[in-house]
């Protein structure tokens, strides 16, 4: 059972990667009416919120986008930030999303941020664990499933909690960039649909996979270890 929720869940990884590349390199060609290009797009985005204290930057390296509200840095791929494309105003708005839910407080961007810290130390323990088990034989089955359940269970909790905060930066900037007619009705509205869609896609495998390993080690807890017999 554990190589068919290994192999089923990396599967599931590596299609929603794949599917968001190809999604994106369709709708990376070209170039949109208005002319603009991701940082122009951004700059506009973020002036029209009255965000003046967001550096925008590019960097290299393919969807390497993020916003880091810890140093309010809005960081865009050189492909995105010289882009006219569809798909580079649509990665664009979504990191300009997650810098006005920073602004308003977004309750879930919060959440996610405060979460950073445990999250990392759990996925350190997920890594690490089942080997220092095997090496060592110092961990009980049952300590070690207790741990990785509560490993899990935080990381699980923290892709629940990413996946609000990714659909609704989504959804502002499907919203923006019509409303400042920065991408026309049609064809370009459908473009940038596809990619931050196909991308949201990804949050969705992540947690997924984080549910289905938490329950996996779980289970066998509250059946005293015979869910795997």
């Amino acid at each position: 059972m554990i190589w068919i929720l290994f192999i089923g869940t990396m599967l599931l990884s590596l299609w929603a990667a794949w599917h968001v590349k190809s999604v994106y390199r369709r709708h990376s060609q070209g170039a949109v009416i208005s002319g603009l290009t991701g940082g122009e797009a951004a700059h506009r985005i973020l002036r029209a919120a009255g965000i003046r204290d967001v550096e925008i930057a590019q960097a290299d390296g393919m969807l390497g986008d993020h916003y880091d509200p810890i140093h309010k840095r809005l960081v865009l791929s050189t492909d995105n930030f010289y882009g006219h494309s569809p798909a580079a105003l649509g990665v664009a708005a979504h990191e300009c999303g997650h810098a006005i839910q920073h602004q308003l407080a977004y309750r879930p961007l919060h959440w996610r941020m405060a979460a950073v810290g445990i999250t990392t130390y759990a996925n350190y323990v997920v890594m690490l664990l089942p080997m220092l088990g095997l090496l060592t034989g110092l961990i009980q089955p049952i300590t070690g499933a207790l741990i990785m359940a509560m490993a899990w269970g935080v990381i699980m909790m923290f892709n629940l909690v990413t996946l609000p905060v990714e659909f609704d930066a989504s959804r502002r900037a499907k919203a923006v960039l019509a409303d400042m007619g920065m991408i026309a009705p049609g064809a370009e509205a459908m473009a940038v649909r596809k990619v931050l869609d196909a991308a949201a896609l990804t949050y969705v495998a992540a947690f997924i996979t984080s549910l289905a390993y938490f329950l996996w080690h779980l289970l066998p807890l509250l059946t005293g270890g015979r869910s795997r017999e």
